[in-house]
Parts: structure tokens; C-alpha cells; sequence
């Protein structure tokens, strides 16, 4: 069976790793990529789009991705314990006109045995911004490990 690394149940450690190693996923913007730690039949709420198993996921991810343009995101761990995680989460993006968001949220997160996602649960909110308000100025790609945090940067 396919297994995924750090597995439940979570330390502070190991779910920080979690919540990194997701990060990351989202910040390539690779679907194929992403889909790879969801279980294959992984049930999701994400606003209004209830996405079950992971080609839904994916068609989902590209969507995004397709309207979300020079997305970056960042991660913080929550909570944690046994199988589930919380996240806190705000991402900047700017749409086909030139419009720069931020959006922020939280997830809740349960994994199998083996260390795949389950369930993802997401609630967020889009804050329209100047682009001179942006915070997260890194390349496209992995946040590099020396830049501000949420609670660094204060969202």
C-alpha cells in the first residue's frame, strides 16, 4: 500500500513537517504533483466545490491554478493530534486583469494510516490588495526557509 510520510499519529515535529512538505506541493502548482498525497478517494470541501477522489481533485487544482495566477502560498501549523491537523493559511495570487488578492483560511486535515489525506475541509476568504501591500515577493516556486512566516509577517 502507498504510504506518505510522516504518518500519523503526529508529533509537533512530524505535522509541521506535514504542513511544509504540503506547502510546497501547492507552491509548485503541479497538480500531478498535489493529488499524490490524497487518498484515491479523498472527500474535500473547498468554499463551494465539494471535489471526492483525485481526479476531481485534480480537474479542481487546475482550475485554480488556471485563474489563480502567480499564486504563492503559506502554510502555519495550528493544531494537531492523532490523524488530524489544523492549518492557517494565506496565499497571494492576481487575477487575468491584474488584480491582486489575498486570500486567507484554515484547513482541517485527517490521514489515513499510511499517511495519505482523507479529508480536507477548507474554509477561505479573498481580500482584494494594491499590489504595493503584497508580502510574499519569493519566485515562483518553494517559499525559501529564511522568509517570514504568517505569524512573522502578521496575518
Amino acid at each position: 500500500m502507498e504510504s506518505r510520510p510522516p504518518v500519523p499519529p503526529f508529533t509537533a515535529e512530524t505535522a509541521a513537517q506535514k504542513v511544509r512538505m504540503a506547502e510546497d506541493a501547492w507552491n509548485s502548482r503541479d497538480p500531478d504533483r498535489v493529488v499524490q498525497v490524497y487518498t484515491e478517494d479523498t472527500r474535500w470541501r473547498n468554499r463551494a466545490e465539494f471535489p471526492v477522489g483525485r481526479e476531481q481533485v485534480r480537474a479542481f487544482l487546475q482550475r485554480k491554478w488556471e485563474r489563480e495566477l502567480d499564486y504563492r502560498l503559506i502554510k502555519e501549523l495550528w493544531a494537531f493530534g492523532g490523524p488530524r491537523i489544523g492549518v492557517r493559511f494565506a496565499y497571494e495570487w492576481h487575477d487575468a486583469a491584474g488584480r491582486w488578492w489575498r486570500s486567507y483560511g484554515n484547513e482541517n486535515w485527517e490521514f489515513n494510516a499510511q499517511g495519505l489525506m482523507e479529508r480536507r475541509y477548507a474554509s477561505i476568504n479573498d481580500l482584494q490588495i494594491g499590489a504595493q501591500d503584497r508580502l510574499f515577493h519569493w519566485p515562483l516556486g518553494r517559499r525559501p526557509d529564511d522568509h517570514a512566516s504568517l505569524s512573522a509577517l502578521g496575518l
